[in-house]
């Protein structure tokens, strides 16, 4: 154990210190805040100057109820098409609609002078298509038809309560879009982070047996030791860092949230998390839609918050610490990192399947596929953790966490069995049968 601390304290030193790892802990929050609020910042300085259309009608019906925007201008043109499309050239384009266009609704042509956006075509076509239909319910002559349209009209919000997990009347109501959205991001991680340190992993064995250190280190420690200083090492460069950016977006994300977020917005959310007012009742005093504030709501419900983070680390780690010694094993075998390329693909496979599976979650948390792919420990860290978030079973979580873990004890005895002898081997890459006779060799 004190060589494999040695190797381990080596390991987290290295790779801690580097101003690489400084500069992307503390970039990364900044970066995922960014990303969140790229949204609506893009939307709202993407719009380009007001576009003039001049408006040719031949039915009379259309043109007198388009009504202007900052996006749009319309105006009358006066002209023929002809002279429209040769005079007005001033003009983003000219928009002619046919005689016929009540009974022929595909009589309407844009003619564009510059390149035209699938935008603005779906919102010119939605302006027409609204007259259209007024007009022909107007031929229907009822009294106050557009009052009883406006009456009638109705948006029906559905809460949802876990009734096998609280059956008493102030439970809060469950929101399966966040809950989806957020198991989406969470498989995502894992995703990126499987990927990352897993090459980590095969990247510094594949550096170091090519520098021939290994050759002097195994002389006074043993190869199982070297192997599992190297994957404990690095797994605890993700898992400070991990912890790091959670207590950073956690930390900005309580300061920035409340200035971003209007007072009332804020207020309504924390009334929901008491009970004091239900989904829809708090959404319409605060003016929003029930998913934004059931976002925000869970972003300030801080013990759902670490109950996640804790999860994320248990699956972080137990996925890590499987893949990693399958890479530590790929990594030992090969002299360069071109070699590594085939043997490392059946490793890439179930990670690749695994957040296939994980965006399937979005539509059932609780099919067969969701659920054994949560169970099988090679997909289990992507799959379960992005279920977690809609309120699954205990006992899944466990035994997932159970066969994880237990699968990474199996997997070290026989990536060790390849390790000991791929860090002597050079000149070569085994073929998946002589990796085969590795494993089967007797120490």
């Amino acid at each position: 154990m004190s060589n494999i601390s040695i190797v381990i304290g080596r390991e987290f030193n290295e790779r801690v210190r580097k101003k690489s790892f400084i500069i992307t802990t503390l970039l990364m929050p900044v970066l995922l805040i960014a990303l969140m609020a790229a949204p609506a910042l893009i939307l709202q300085f993407s719009r380009g100057e007001t576009k003039r259309i001049a408006v040719i009608d031949e039915s009379g019906l259309v043109l007198p109820r388009l009504e202007s925007d900052a996006d749009v201008e319309f105006e009358a043109a006066g002209l023929s098409v002809e002279e429209a499309r040769r005079e007005l050239t001033d003009r983003f384009g000219v928009l002619w609609i046919g005689a016929d266009v009540l009974s022929n609704p595909g009589d309407v042509k844009l003619y564009a002078n510059s390149s035209s956006s699938l935008t603005l075509e779906e919102g010119l076509s939605r302006r027409i298509e609204e007259v259209l239909e007024a007009e022909k319910l107007k031929r229907y002559d009822i009294e106050n038809l557009a009052q009883i349209l406006d009456e009638v009209k109705t948006t029906v919000t559905i809460q949802t309560f876990r009734n096998d997990e609280s059956q008493e009347e102030d439970a809060q109501a469950k929101s399966s879009a966040v809950s989806a959205f957020m198991g989406f991001g969470l498989g995502m991680v894992l995703y990126m982070f499987l990927l990352i340190y897993g090459a980590m992993v095969m990247q510094s064995v594949i550096e170091e047996k090519n520098s021939r250190v290994l050759e002097v280190v195994v002389s006074s420690v043993r190869p199982f030791d070297l192997m599992m200083g190297k994957i404990l090492g690095i797994a605890c460069v993700a898992v400070v860092q991990i912890l790091l950016w959670a207590v950073l977006v956690v930390g900005i994300g309580a300061l920035v949230m409340p200035r971003l977020m209007p007072a009332d917005l804020m207020a309504n959310a924390q009334a929901m998390q008491s009970g004091a007012l239900d989904t829809a009742s708090a959404a319409a005093a605060a003016g929003v839609d029930p998913g934004m504030l059931h976002a925000v709501a869970t972003a300030m419900d801080f013990g759902y918050v670490a109950a996640i983070l804790s999860y994320l680390l248990l699956f972080l780690v137990g996925g890590y610490l499987l893949y990693s010694a399958m890479f530590a094993a790929v990594g030992s075998s090969v002299d360069n990192i071109q070699d590594a390329q085939q043997l490392q693909t059946p490793i890439m496979i179930p990670i690749v399947l695994g957040f296939f599976v994980a965006m399937s979650v979005m539509n059932d948390p609780n099919s067969s596929v969701a659920f054994w792919f949560s169970i099988i420990p090679f997909t289990s860290p992507i799959v379960m953790i992005a279920r977690i978030p809609c309120g699954i079973p205990a006992w899944e979580i466990l035994l997932s966490l159970v066969l994880l873990y237990a699968s990474f004890v199996v997997m070290v005895w026989l990536a060790a069995k390849i390790y000991r002898v791929g860090i002597f081997m050079y000149g070569k890459k085994p073929s998946f049968k002589e990796l085969y006779k590795w494993l089967r060799y007797k120490y």
